[in-house]
């Protein structure tokens, strides 16, 4: 039912209400004036049979006359006007009467109205706060079945939320298979990439003990390029299914740094690579450390590949809401059409190095997210590429 529909029903409802009121008031106002008619004539033809006893059949015949209705209603000798008497002295208190009795009655009405429209407002909001908590429900995971309770103008809103929640519940369900069939397939494929790997490798192996071929170092590279997607493949499957786990410890920011330059300290000598790590006092997230320093290293590695020679960069700061961690390079920078992508899974930008995958960076955004962390990517004002990484406390 709509809403202009409840309200004209309502108004209808107490119309009635009001004309049934006012019928009852007339009905009584008609009842007390008929008694006080009676009760005046009565005391008149009283008095008058006590002093003239004869009047009575005289008194007799003109209310029989009377209520038989075929008196006529002109007076030929106004005798009450004669006596100075007027209307107004007969019915000032009946007037009064009368007036009390429609007071009474538009009260009752208006009254009957005023609770009909705050029992409404009140079922409405009941009702509304009901599908509101519902609702609130639905967004927290906590919600059950909903079940019609009764019909009113609330009934289609209520079968339309039900049929909402329940499209979204299973095409949740539908998104939640497919992720966990995607993460199953990388893994499938890791795993069945894994097993040429070796093999090739321990061929490579014994090809080199007999002869020596610059093709063999090719093979090589891409072996251990095919080695790293395979690892990557699995860590990345592991996030989408949502068994990494990640361990919520103290860790400082110093120790972080400095394991994850140590495990590229052979790279960082072939490439001529120097780092910079200030110890800046102590400094405390709550992170995984092993996967936070895998994060990390990606990054130191990222601008080890565009700054060969130079001087990676690393600093740290803290604050009641954040740490906040900026590991730069003073090369070139990013290209300016890379950096709205560099997180993206297997993108690889326009300076990417050869043999790269595309993966370091997306899995430094994963690790580094699911910590109650952020990170981007910009460049400096002066050159070169920062990596910015922010902790939060709550």
């Amino acid at each position: 039912m709509s809403r202009q529909k409840s309200n004209f029903v309502i108004l209808g409802f107490v119309l009635s209400v009001s004309l049934i009121a006012a019928s009852v008031s007339v009905l009584l106002v008609s009842y007390y004036c008929g008694q006080i008619q009676f009760n005046l004539l009565n005391k008149i033809c009283e008095k008058a049979a006590v002093q003239k006893p004869e009047t009575i059949k005289i008194i007799s015949a003109v209310l029989k006359e009377y209520t038989s209705g075929v008196m006529e209603t002109r007076v030929e000798k106004d005798i009450l006007s004669a006596l100075g008497y007027r209307i107004s002295d007969f019915s000032n208190f009946v007037y009064k009467q009368n007036t009390l009795f429609v007071i009474v009655g538009f009260l009752t009405g208006f009254f009957i109205f005023v609770f009909t429209f705050s029992y409404r407002n009140k079922m409405e909001m009941k009702r509304i706060q009901a599908l509101a908590d519902y609702l609130e429900q639905v967004n927290t995971g906590k919600a059950v079945i909903l079940s019609v309770s009764k019909e009113d103008e609330f009934s289609k809103l209520e079968d339309e939320i039900y049929k909402t929640v329940t499209f979204l519940y299973q095409t949740k369900d539908a998104a939640v298979q497919t992720k966990n069939d995607f993460a199953e397939n990388l893994v499938n494929i890791a795993h069945q990439i894994k097993t040429p790997i070796t093999a090739i490798s321990l061929s490579v192996q014994m090809m080199k003990q007999d002869m020596a071929n610059h093709y063999l170092e090719k093979v090589e590279k891409q072996l251990l390029r095919l080695t790293h997607l395979e690892e990557a493949l699995l860590v990345l499957s592991r996030i989408d299914a949502g068994t990494l786990l990640l361990r919520k410890e103290e860790i400082d920011v110093f120790t972080v740094l400095v394991l994850a330059a140590d495990n590229l300290q052979e790279l960082f000598v072939n490439s001529g690579t120097s780092i910079d790590i200030p110890e800046l006092g102590e400094m405390m997230i709550a992170a995984d450390l092993d996967w936070t320093m895998e994060a990390v290293i990606n990054l130191m590695k990222n601008c080890m590949e565009h700054n060969r020679g130079g001087t990676i960069h690393c600093s740290y700061v803290q604050n009641s809401f954040y740490t906040e961690i900026l590991i730069w390079d003073n090369g070139s920078g990013f290209q300016k059409e890379d950096i709205p992508h560099l997180f993206e899974r297997f993108y690889r930008g326009q300076n990417a190095k050869e043999g790269g995958i595309g993966i370091g960076l997306a899995l430094s955004k994963e690790i580094i997210e699911r910590q109650n962390g952020t990170i981007q990517a910009k460049n400096l004002l002066n050159g070169g590429a920062c990596f910015e990484i922010r902790f939060y406390s709550h």
